[in-house]
């Protein structure tokens, strides 16, 4: 047997492995974490400016074991799901509204769009002045920032159904109820499902923000605490947190998509 077909198992098997797109995604942060080490312990990156990773996990794994972290964890997280609850099922309800009817789009889609362009932290003294500093005004930030995004994505994807399955629907005998269930719905949906990955993404970052009112557990006060005491570790802890957060969220969307849109033809294949 030559040495070229005693290789092909081998290289079948490299093809094989590299083939699994998750493997492929953590490549490149593995490549950062081993170089950002090794800068930390040659010394180009000070450990009192920037902890090495080492020293993260380290932090991590003590926070962990004392209960500390899961604790903060969470709190953070029993806050980002009422606030995506509450967002995602007021920026669906606004788009389909505004998406459906002419009249609806007169009526809602300008004062939406005024809303979306404010920024957040010149919300946080209206919503301390009206909710308190209680847990109200944290979640109430979170459901606006993710309203939006959901918004924007339903509402294009309902006005760019194809007109030409509309008609087909018609032709079928389906009325306006049958039309709006059995085609305009189904044709949003990956428009939907991509602002829903948008809206997880801007809840977290709505977090951050709602997270300095007065909080006094949760992931962004244990940043903060953290920044009083130049713990640099503990900060990242939390700023690894909340990226690994976000992945985790974004995964499982995407398998949401795979799922739900199976009927849909790929362009792109493993």
């Amino acid at each position: 047997m030559s040495a070229t077909t005693m290789g092909r198992p081998v290289v079948s098997s490299i093809r094989l492995a590299w083939s699994f797109t998750g493997w492929r995604r953590l490549v490149t942060p593995l490549v950062l974490v081993l170089a950002w080490q090794a800068l930390a312990m040659t010394g180009p990156i000070s450990v009192r400016t920037l902890a090495s990773p080492l020293q993260v996990l380290v932090t991590a794994w003590g926070l962990t074991v004392s209960g500390e972290l899961p604790w903060h964890l969470a709190v953070s997280l029993g806050r980002v799901a009422a606030g995506l609850a509450i967002g995602v099922s007021l920026g669906t309800g606004l788009a389909l509204v505004a998406g459906l009817s002419r009249l609806g789009e007169t009526v809602v889609d300008a004062p939406v769009q005024m809303l979306r362009t404010l920024p957040f932290l010149a919300l946080v003294p209206l919503f301390i002045l009206w909710f308190g500093i209680g847990e109200t005004p944290k979640i109430a930030l979170v459901a606006l920032g993710t309203a939006f995004p959901i918004y924007l994505n339903v509402f294009a994807g309902v006005r760019g159904v194809e007109p030409r399955l509309v008609e087909m629907g018609r032709v079928f005998g389906l009325d306006r109820r049958g039309l709006i269930g059995h085609v305009v719905l189904p044709a949003a949906l990956p428009q939907a499902l991509v602002g829903l990955r948008m809206s997880l993404g801007t809840a977290w970052l709505s977090l951050v923000v709602a997270e300095q009112i007065n909080a006094n557990a949760g992931i962004g006060f244990l940043i903060n605490d953290a920044r009083d005491f130049l713990r640099t570790d503990v900060i990242l802890v939390g700023l690894l947190l909340y990226a690994l957060l976000g992945l985790l969220a974004d995964t499982l969307v995407r398998g949401l998509e795979r799922r739900m849109l199976a009927w849909r033809p790929q362009l792109v294949r493993n």
